[in-house]
């Protein structure tokens, strides 16, 4: 990717940005709570939460949903939080999401607390996928992470969305230096046996508390070589494309890992993701520092060609990387719960 903007698009195209990336992803942000308090998201006591009547209604995320897929090229919509299972309506939701003309790929990112209750009625509404985060299989260690001893019901979640038929399910993690980073392995192989795929992510700059360092982040390079102790890792000849996870084959495959190394390798020249976050602000990168309102066009009765218009201008805008290398590296006000992954 080169560092100059190219000049010319077409401006009635999708969500076409200045160095010629297309987005096509859109993750829809619907509640910004969570029933977890993970200590490198946010404080135990939690945070102060957005008022009702500043979150996007369920016929406004709808619609929003539908003027992305319908007239900006949108072909993968993946609802997050907070936790996106604690949003009453996120059944209907995903259900109106899917019956959209061309229908999108429809996933859930949830910590899959109550998963084992909704997930029959997830699968009805088609809902496609999910993304559970799930950092140890470790009940002691899930309570250190969490602050909260709920391990067994993210597995019953989990186990529930397989007997649906919900899948891939794939499984995200976080290596904390000195708390988990010794159990990749043995989550690996939790997840091999069960035929989810596991993700590891390198901690990012967005908890709620600033407490990020670079130097307290477990690394890809040692992510890599802490696999490595067990397993065998090559590289998966399958395209990697826009996909945030490098994956590789676990000891010959088919089984697979994927490493998101946000920080260290980041993928931002390839990236075609835009968020929406749940008091409808898109967000053209999860790092930025600069939102662009919908929900203020929405109720004031905009059309949906000029919502569609402020869309496309929204990420004209996107810078071509996130910047965390740069010395002046501000990190968002928002912290990751309030913005979805």
């Amino acid at each position: 990717m080169t560092s100059e903007p190219t000049t010319v698009h077409d401006e009635r195209a999708g969500l076409v940005d200045g160095f010629g990336r297309v987005a096509t992803d859109l993750r829809v942000s619907l509640t910004d709570r969570c029933n977890l308090r993970c200590n490198y998201c946010m404080p135990a006591e939690g945070l102060d939460w957005l008022p009702t009547d500043q979150t996007l209604t369920d016929d406004e995320v709808v619609r929003l949903v539908r003027i992305g897929v319908e007239m900006l090229g949108i072909r993968e919509v993946r609802f997050t939080g907070g936790e996106p299972l604690l949003r009453r309506g996120l059944t209907d939701i995903v259900r109106r999401t899917t019956q959209l003309d061309p229908r999108p790929e429809v996933s859930l990112t949830t910590n899959a607390l109550g998963l084992a209750r909704t997930a029959p009625a997830l699968a009805e509404a088609g809902l496609d996928r999910i993304n559970a985060s799930l950092d140890t299989v470790r009940a002691d260690t899930f309570a250190q992470i969490t602050r909260r001893d709920r391990l067994h019901d993210v597995i019953a979640g989990l186990e529930a969305a397989d007997a649906a038929g919900i899948g891939p399910i794939k499984v995200n993690a976080v290596l904390l230096r000195g708390v988990n980073e010794d159990q990749a392995p043995e989550l690996l192989q939790w997840c091999l046996d069960r035929d989810y795929q596991l993700r590891i992510i390198e901690q990012m700059p967005l908890d709620a508390q600033h407490d990020w360092s670079r130097e307290a982040m477990v690394t890809a390079a040692e992510i890599f070589e802490i696999l490595g102790r067990h397993f065998e890792l090559t590289p998966d000849p399958e395209h990697r494309g826009s996909a945030p996870a490098e994956t590789f084959l676990v000891d010959g495959g088919p089984a697979t890992v994927g490493v998101i190394a946000s920080v260290t390798r980041p993928f931002c020249g390839d990236c075609d993701r835009v968020r929406l976050t749940a008091d409808g602000q898109v967000r053209n990168c999860l790092f930025a520092r600069q939102e662009s309102d919908l929900r203020g066009a929405l109720r004031s009765g905009a059309s949906d060609e000029e919502i569609a218009d402020r869309w496309r201008l929204a990420m004209a805008s996107k810078r071509p990387g996130h910047g965390i290398d740069d010395v002046a590296f501000l990190q968002p006000t928002r912290p990751m719960s309030a913005i979805g992954g």
